[in-house]
Formats: C-alpha cells, sequence, structure tokens
C-alpha cells in the first residue's frame, strides 16, 4: 500500500508576504499578477495565486491571496489574508512600516515575540514581507530608498480568533500573522510545541510560577473550575506532549510547579512514561494497566476483563470506585515520570479527573 506524502502549505505570514509583493508589482508595472513567487525564510520558492487584487490610486493598491494550510487541520485555511499597500515619499533608506487592519489582532500581555501595544504579526512575517518588496524594487531597477506602508487585514479574524487561544495570550480582535519559515508542515509537532512555549511565556510574564497542564479544552475547563486561584494564563493544554511541555516549563526561568490534570486515559499513558501520548498507543495502555491492577488486587478476573476492554473509559469503569489502590498506583507512577522527564527540578502536582470533571485522586510528591 503507498503512503499519501502530505501537503505542505503556507502560512499566514507568507499569505502577507504574497499580498505585498503583488500589490507592490501591480503599482510598479502597472499590470496585475495573477500569482507571485515567494521566497520562503527556508530559501525555498513558492507560487502563490493571487485572489483579488484592485488598484486603488497611483500609489496605494489592495490585494488578497487565500491561505492554503495544505494538509494540515488549520483553522485559518482557506481564510481571505489581504494587504493594502502604500508607497510613501523617499527616505534616506528602505523601510516598510506593517499595521494590523480588520482582523488582526493587537497584542496585550507581555511575553510573546511581539511586545504590547503592537500588531500581531510575527518577525518571520515581517522579514518576509520586507524581503519580497525589496525584491521587487532592485528587480525593476527603482530607487530602494522608499518608504511601504503594509496595512494587513484579515475579513473574517474575528470570527476565526474565537476558535483560538489568541484571547488568553492576550490577543484581541483577530487572529496572528504567523510563520516562522513561511511554510506549514502538516500535523506539526513543531508548531504544536512552539504554542505551548508561547502560553508558557506569556503565564510567567503575567507574575505566576505555576503552571496547570490539561491535556485538552474539556480537561481545562474542569481544571479552571478546581484552581479558580490560578490565573487564566496559567492554564496551558499540552495534548499529547507530556515530556515536551515539562521541558518547555523548564525553559522558562522562574516556573516552580505543575500541576497535571487529565482523564483517565491520558493519565494511564503518563504513567507508563510515554513522552508523547498519542491514541496509537491504546492496547499495550491496557494490557500494562491490567498488570498493575492484578499485582495490586491479585483479582484476575479484574485484570481480565481491564484487558478485554474497548476503551480506557470502560476500564475506568471496571477499577473505580472500587479500587482506589490502583489509581493510586498510577498517580505515583504519573509523578515519577514527570520527575523523570524534568529532573526533580519542579514540584509535580497530579490530578486524575472521572469523566464528569470530578478529581478521583490529588496527588503531590510529599503524599507519593
Amino acid at each position: 500500500m503507498t503512503t499519501r506524502t502530505l501537503k505542505k502549505g503556507f502560512t499566514t505570514g507568507a499569505a502577507a508576504a504574497a499580498a505585498a509583493k503583488a500589490c507592490l508589482m501591480f503599482l510598479v508595472s502597472g499590470k496585475a499578477p495573477t500569482k507571485t513567487r515567494i521566497r520562503f525564510l527556508t530559501g525555498e520558492h513558492r507560487d502563490i495565486d493571487i485572489y483579488k487584487i484592485k488598484q486603488i490610486s497611483a500609489c496605494q493598491a489592495e490585494c488578497r491571496v487565500i491561505k492554503d494550510a495544505g494538509d494540515d487541520p488549520d483553522i485559518t485555511h482557506r481564510a481571505e489574508i489581504g494587504v493594502i499597500l502604500s508607497l510613501k515619499a523617499s527616505t534616506r533608506e528602505f523601510e516598510v512600516k506593517i499595521t494590523g487592519g480588520k482582523g488582526v489582532g493587537m497584542v496585550t500581555k507581555p511575553g510573546l515575540e511581539v511586545p504590547p501595544g503592537h500588531p500581531a504579526v510575527n518577525p518571520g512575517p515581517i522579514k518576509m514581507i520586507r524581503e519580497s518588496l525589496l525584491e521587487v524594487l532592485i528587480s525593476h531597477g527603482l530607487d530602494t530608498d522608499t518608504f511601504i506602508e503594509v496595512e494587513i487585514f484579515v475579513p473574517e479574524g474575528e470570527v476565526l480568533a474565537q476558535k483560538t487561544l489568541n484571547q488568553r495570550l492576550g490577543i484581541t480582535g483577530g487572529i496572528s500573522i504567523l510563520g516562522t519559515t513561511g511554510i506549514v508542515t502538516p500535523m506539526s509537532h513543531d508548531a504544536y510545541i512552539a504554542s505551548i512555549k508561547a502560553n508558557i511565556s506569556v503565564a510567567r510574564a503575567m507574575g505566576t510560577d505555576t503552571l496547570v497542564f490539561t491535556t485538552g479544552r474539556r480537561s481545562e475547563r474542569f481544571a479552571m473550575a478546581l484552581f479558580p486561584d490560578i490565573i487564566k494564563e496559567g492554564f496551558i493544554q499540552i495534548g499529547d506532549f507530556f515530556k515536551d511541555s515539562l521541558d518547555s516549563a523548564l525553559a522558562e526561568k522562574g516556573i516552580c510547579s505543575v500541576t497535571l490534570t487529565m482523564f483517565f486515559g491520558k493519565a494511564v499513558k503518563m504513567a507508563m512514561g510515554f513522552p508523547h501520548t498519542h491514541a496509537a498507543k491504546s492496547a499495550l495502555t491496557l494490557e500494562r494497566l491490567s498488570r498493575w491492577a492484578h499485582a495490586i488486587t491479585q483479582d484476575k478476573d479484574l485484570a481480565c476483563n481491564i484487558r478485554d476492554a474497548n476503551t480506557a473509559r470502560q476500564a475506568f469503569g471496571l477499577i473505580h470506585p472500587c479500587h482506589p489502590a490502583v489509581i493510586s498506583h498510577i498517580g505515583r507512577k504519573i509523578i515519577a515520570s514527570a520527575d523523570r522527564f524534568s529532573g526533580n527540578q519542579l514540584t509535580i502536582r497530579c490530578v486524575i479527573l472521572d469523566f464528569n470533571g470530578r478529581p478521583v485522586i490529588d496527588m503531590n510528591r510529599a503524599q507519593e
């Protein structure tokens, strides 16, 4: 069987760079391009189609590009990314001013690559836009001592932002214009880990030294109710990235403690010491859980039923509430795994939830 190669896409930052380049090409040549060739920050090139372009005046044009995330599940896939580019008076050097229009968020909290009070346009896209515009000026033999203003806008940006964690990060009014390289790699682990690091950085910048790691939105919602004294920025959705998240917490100077809050399925994988708690390990998880249960309870029937369970949820129903020692064992193993990954440099607390969000165990290293 042939495995299909996943299609790479391009970031919102690359889309903005393509739109800006198309605008300038239109203004200096008088011809509306149907596509532009963009150089990514990796050195790779790609032709990006132009969706809409119009000249507003002799010194101003507007262009829109449809962002293509390839095979990556990205909420901005197929979103319109637009630019209004204005040529200003000549200066003594090449200068590009980038502003955020409708649908581009504004940074309001410290801890991100962009300081508060600035539009949420990361350094990677800014570099791509500058390089793309300078390339047009040079290729047309024009004076490079030019001042260009680029206003980025995203027509549906405010709606899209509601599906992200931007509000918690302190990005209000729209989405971020992102892209370290300009390329979107499908199912990129690096992108998720970068998001975790950004969240931790913001939390630390907001003054907290305590983080609550959850594995998703639902566990986070329950965790927020359990720990009302923790600022909302301190809650970090780590997905499957158990070890990488602890590494990120260690890398952020001043983080002292982490509370791991999860449902039973992820709890067992963490207890087994998996750095990445992907669902593909489910069969192995139930086999190991079965052995633990038998060693603790000496109940062969219980062990067989756990091993034959269809899901971790079903196994949990066999264990809770009749066998609390099994749950305690899992909690101790989670703390041991987290201690190993963090080199015992963080204070670890473990909270395992039932499927209604109630804690079935709340354990720290001292209790362990």
